[in-house]
Order: C-alpha cells, then structure tokens, then sequence
C-alpha cells in the first residue's frame, strides 16, 4: 500500500455553511479513513474490513461504534476513572443510525468481520456531529477498496417556525415542531427516525423530500472524492463467486413448498407455525440424506441456507399473490387487543398491554428532583427527568439467555418508546417520572406495545398527560410492481418484508416514528398510503386502550409520594439547610419527608416530598416558620417568653418581638406581671418596623376594644 496522499471535496448546506471531507491524512493504514469538518466540529471516521470470511457466519459481522472525546469540548470525564468508558446511551443511538443506514448495502453473503469507528474530535457545540456521523462513515467505506452499493448520507431535518430546516444549530432545535433523521441514497430513501409535535403525515412526507434533496448533494461530493483519491478507491475488491448447487435448490423446492404454502395458509399462532417450518425442515434433511453420502458429500452443505430462503421467497409470494397473512388476518387488520390498569399494587402506575402474542408490563415510579438522572457527555451534564427502560428478557420468546443488561436493541426501543411519551407530558410536572416496560411475551411490536402500555401507566398514575399514545408496527412485500402493505406485523413478517416502520401519536397527530426501507425506489405514493394505514390502525389501537382508561385518573396513588412546593426569598436558602445541612437532614428525619431545595430566577424553590400527609403538612409548616417574614399589619397569635419592667417579649412563627407597656392595653399598666405572665398566649398585631434597626413594633391593645373615656 503507497503513502496516502491528502484529498479533500468541500460541499455547502442548504444555509450556506460549508462541510469539508478530507482523507489521507489520518489513520491511513485503516482500509478508509476520512475526517469530516463543519466549521470547529471535526469527525474521524475509519472502516477496517477484513480479507477473508468469518468460517460459520451467519449473518455479516458489521459493528459501529461512535464515540465523542470528552478532549472534543475541553473537558475532563466526570467519571471515576477519568477517561472514556462504554459507549453511553446516546452514542449507541448514533451507532445504531449508522449501523441501520450501511448495512442493507454491503454484498449479500458478505461475511467479513467489518468495523466501523467513528470519534468526534471537536466540537463547537452548535453543529450537531449526529447530523454527520453517517456522512463521515460512508465517506471512509467509499475511499476504500471495501465492495459497496453507496454512497449514503443522513440529515436532520426540522420544522421550525413552519419552514424546513436541513441540520439546524442545537439552540434553534428548541422550537422545533418535527425533527427527524433522514438517510438515503443517490436514488432511494433508507432510514427514517425522529419526533414530532402531534405532526401529520404530509408534514412527515414533506421533511423527507426535503431530507433526500440535501443528501443527494452529499453523495455526489463523496463519489467527487472517490475520484480524486483514484484507483485505491475504485477499483474494489474481488470477491470469490459463491458457491451454488442447483441440485440442492431443486430438492429443496420438490419437497418443501406444497408444505410451505400449506402453512402461510394455516392461520397458526407463532409456536405452531415454528414447529410445523421446523419439521418441513427435518423432512428435507431426511430426504437429502436418503441421496447417499457422495450426493451429501457434495450438495448437503447447502441444504438449509436454501431452505430458508426458499421458505422466504415463497411465504412472500402467498401474502403479495393471495394477500393471506401468516395468522390468516386480513393486510390492515390489528390483532386483539386487551389491557388492564393499576395491576401491580405497590408501584405507583402499572398496565398490562397485549397484542395477540405480544405483551407489555408498564410499571411507573414517582420521584424527586434528587432521582433525576444526570447524562454526563462530552457535550454537555444534563439532567433528566423522564426515563423509559425496556427489557426483553429471553423467556418472552421461550428461550434461555443470560442477563447481561440491556444491549443496543433494549436502548434503542427504549428511546422509540421514551421520546414518544415525552410529548404529551405536563409542562408543569414536579415529579421524576421512571417508566420500566418488561416485555413477557413478543411476537413483533413490543416496543409499541411498550408506548401503550406506558401509555395507560401514565393516565393510571394520575399524570395529566395531554392525550393518550399508541402506536403500531407497519411492513410493506414488495416486488417492484406490487406493493402489499400490513399492519401490526408479525415477528415472521418483519423477517420477510422490505420496509418496517413504526408510527406513534395521538388521535390528532404523530409524536414519534422509525422506518426501515429495504426496497430500491419506493415511490413516495406508496409511503403515503402506508402512513395513512399506519394511522387508522394508531386510532384503532386508541380505541382499544380507551375501553380500559379514556384519560388520567384524577389523583395519584394512595401511597405515591405527594409533593408541594415553597417560593422562598432565596437569602433564606442557608437558614433552611443548616450549617452543614443540619437542619434539613434533622427536618427530613423527624417527617418521613424528601426535601430538595435550589435557586430558581433569583428565588429560592423548596420541594417537598411523602407519602405521609402529616409529615407533609409538619415540613411545610417548619419551613415557613423559618422563612416566615412579617409584615406591618400582620396578625398573629402569639406567646408570651418573658416578663420586663418595660414590656414583654413575645414569640410568634420564628420571631420574637417586644410588645412594650404602652401597647398592652388601653388602660395605663403600672405593672406588666399583673396582666401578663409567661407562657400566656395572647394576640399581637404589627404596627410598625423600624428602618434602621429592622426590629418591629408590636400592639395588643389595638386589637382589643378601645374603651369609651368620659
């Protein structure tokens, strides 16, 4: 391999701004490497694949990993040990957009073990490096002499004062009414995820049009570069031609496919219809043994590859010919659906949401702002509020597994179904709100089972959600001139179809969406009716929901943490802590109560949290008396503390006061003890504050009836 020569192509955004993608210059022994820039923001990308085949694949062994440099912003980890550790949760979701966007492109049967890294090296914190990352990735495959079917690229578009915006700055995403990621090639639309405020289809349809414009621009600069570098970017890789048996085919078409489309019109549930494939299976495998050792010697190898691909080819031609699903339901039909509310008795919202084979176990947990969770990245420590965790555990589909917590997959739904939910949440909501959707059956569509099932969590928790969320699977067959779209789609016609997407909102709109397109030209009328079968299946589930809970209950749970809230003048901040935070740790242990305090626009916001009304009840009232400041004309009840020649000192809240003789009553007092005495509780009211010395004048008499004189 020659030395590298640096190269580099320069394209503008649709704002004007202009990218730059460079090679040559770094990690030049990867098989491609490129470094995309966007004005102070810089990522390197790097594929490394390998020359020969993993023995036993048996899918191709791609992995992404995009990782940001706490270095990219000037900062040092805040973790223990300093330095960059696992991927973080956002990382993964942008791993996974990449990863989702490049794969359907390598060769079919390409198993090289394959990676992809991507590291941001800089970063200006207003250009966003996800908007970049598939940008930087195809970059680097299309300089190598790695065989693909790109260049790709990914954009974000917003809707943002009613206009589309291609990558917009983070500060201008705050007002964005639709966001999405949109990935796709010279000629065809790939990927398809994001956000939106109750958003209608056409909406959705417009941001990718506008979308695929601007990556076509950034296609075109990638095959620029590619030229440029030459032939090390060219002139790919030789593959060896993968070795066929039209004598296996043959058999496996003779013996299995009376049986396979016999089973495509079974109509069985998921556990039947996988016995009755598997023994259609084992009957091959006898009758190839039954050709003797030489024919197996020969063709056997290719036995149960050709089965399954035959069994996919002809499934497919059932549904497109026939329009018969694998469940015998018709192509917009939804699956029963039954729920239940306030199932699980100690947490603070629970629903049960199942879906034919399919089922979602919401739990829901009330917090305070001390159970935020704090996402420490490179760009920024943020603080949330709102989290949603999906589990699938192994025994969902009847398998064994060891848990090793949640892998990219669990992450990924997780956020599908998070962000979903996040838009109909109360703009006012004291709470930290953890939402926990365990998976105990599945048979497709579980991380829409979870937004329904988080759904009815919400409204049986008692949060005053806007309006409630359901969402729906979508799958399209297609080849080229029919296009059978279904809805709420089977496990098995996931595996078989050319496009899934999901679709989540409410009965006026799209919150959230991910799509996956495997099919070359797919005509935008086709998406259409797509999302608007997706929607009438969304209302239907709507409807189903509704059976069981139209809206939020009117109360939280009897033993969910009530919480109230103080405005206090921020100088009394320390007087509630305590020296060494005494007093709030003393006041947290002597009420059951959770108390959190912090400085909000110059003022001070107490929260305080139990399940316990009267420890409520008794913190709030300590609080106040400590920030309790009076005011001239205030009445309060009061006790008397000491007796003087010249007065009486009382206390009332947490202050004290001289109520001088002359104030005590409308008769002359020559004796203070011969009308008061200590303890003695008696009314006072303020008449006065002196500026200079802040000490307040007090009366008894006033409030008492002036008598008569003569």
């Amino acid at each position: 391999m020659g030395k590298k020569i640096p190269t580099s192509v320069s394209f503008n955004l649709p704002d004007g701004k202009e990218v730059t993608i460079e090679t040559g210059k770094l990690a030049t022994q990867a098989h491609g490497s490129v470094v995309v820039r966007i004005e102070d923001t810089m990522i390197l990308a790097t594929i490394v694949s390998a020359h020969e085949p993993r023995e036993g694949a048996g899918f191709f062994p791609l992995s992404v990993d995009y990782q940001e440099k706490y270095a990219a912003v000037g900062r040092i980890p805040g973790n223990f040990f300093r330095r960059e550790t696992r991927l973080n949760d956002y990382e993964i979701l942008v791993s996974r957009l990449v990863d989702r966007a490049i794969r359907p492109l390598f060769p079919d049967g390409y198993m090289h073990d394959t990676q992809v890294i991507l590291t941001l090296h800089s970063s200006d914190q207003r250009n966003l490096p996800d908007s970049y990352a598939a940008l930087a990735a195809s970059a680097a495959i299309v300089v190598s002499d790695i065989n693909w079917n790109g260049p790709i690229s990914e954009v974000r578009v917003a809707k943002i004062d009613g206009k589309y915006v291609v990558n917009p700055e983070k500060d201008a995403l705050e007002g964005a009414e639709l966001e999405i990621i949109v990935a796709a090639t010279l000629d065809n639309v790939m990927m398809v995820e994001g956000e939106a405020n109750e958003c209608q289809e056409a909406d959705l349809i417009e941001a990718i049009k506008v979308g695929h414009e601007a990556i076509k621009v950034q296609c075109k600069a990638q095959l620029e570069l590619a030229e440029l570098v030459g032939e090390a970017a060219t002139v790919k890789r030789v593959l060896p031609e993968a070795p066929s048996s039209d004598e296996a085919m043959a058999l496996v078409k003779e013996v299995t496919t009376d049986k396979i489309i016999a089973v495509a019109h079974g109509a069985m549930d998921k556990v039947t219809r996988k016995n009755a494939l598997k023994a259609i299976k084992t009957e091959l495998k006898e009758a190839a043994a039954e050709k003797g050792e030489e024919w197996m010697a020969e063709h056997g190898s290719f036995i149960s590859g050709y089965f399954d691909k035959h069994k996919k080819a002809t499934l497919r031609e059932v549904v497109m010919s026939e329009k018969v699903r694998l469940d015998g339901r018709a192509t917009d039909q939804v699956r029963p659906i039954w729920t239940e509310v306030d199932y699980l008795p100690s947490a603070h919202g629970s629903a049960i949401f199942n879906r034919g084979e399919t089922q979602a176990l919401a739990s829901l947990t009330l917090g305070t702002k001390l159970d935020k969770k704090m996402e420490d990245t490179a760009l920024a420590q943020t603080y949330e509020k709102f989290m949603l965790h999906y589990n699938f555990p192994a025994l969902s589909v009847g398998e064994i597994k060891p848990m090793r917590g949640p892998g990219r997959r669990e992450v990924g739904h997780a956020n599908l179904a998070g962000r979903s939910l996040k838009k109909v949440l109360p703009e006012e909501n004291p709470y930290t709100i953890r939402i926990v959707s365990d998976i105990l059956e599945s048979n497709g569509s579980s991380s829409m089972a979870t937004v329904c099932a988080g759904s009815l969590a919400l409204m049986d928790a008692g949060i005053p959600i806007t309006a409630p969320v359901s969402g729906i699977a979508m799958g399209m067959i297609s080849d080229g001139t029919r296009n059978i779209i279904l809805s709420d789609i089977l496990g098995d016609e996931d595996a078989l179809g050319d496009m899934d997407f999901k679709v989540t909102g409410t009965d006026k709109g799209i919150t959230a969406c991910q799509m996956d397109i495997k099919v070359d030209g797919l005509p935008y009328e086709t998406l259409t009716a797509a999302l608007d079968q997706a929607k009438a299946g969304r209302l239907h589930i709507l409807g189903e929901m509704a059976k069981t809970l139209t809206k939020s209950n009117e109360d939280l749970k009897p033993h969910a943490p009530r919480m109230v809230e103080i405005i206090i003048d921020k100088s009394f901040i320390g007087a509630v802590i305590g020296p060494g935070g005494k007093v709030i740790q003393e006041m947290q242990a002597s009420t059951g109560t959770v108390i959190n305090i912090e400085e909000v626009d110059d003022k001070g916001v107490v929260s305080i949290a139990s399940t316990d009304a009267e420890g409520l009840k008794s913190a709030k009232e300590q609080i106040e008396k400590i920030t309790f400041v009076p005011s001239v004309g205030d009445e309060y009840d009061a006790t008397v503390d000491s007796i003087m020649p010249y007065g009486a000192f009382v206390k009332f809240g947490s202050k004290s006061g001289l109520l001088h003789v002359s104030e005590i009553s409308w008769d002359r007092v020559e004796n203070v003890g011969d009308v008061l005495s200590e303890g003695q509780s008696i009314k006072v009211k303020i008449i006065g504050i002196d500026e200079r010395s802040g000490k307040m004048r007090l009366s008894r008499k006033v409030l008492m009836p002036k008598p008569e004189r003569n």
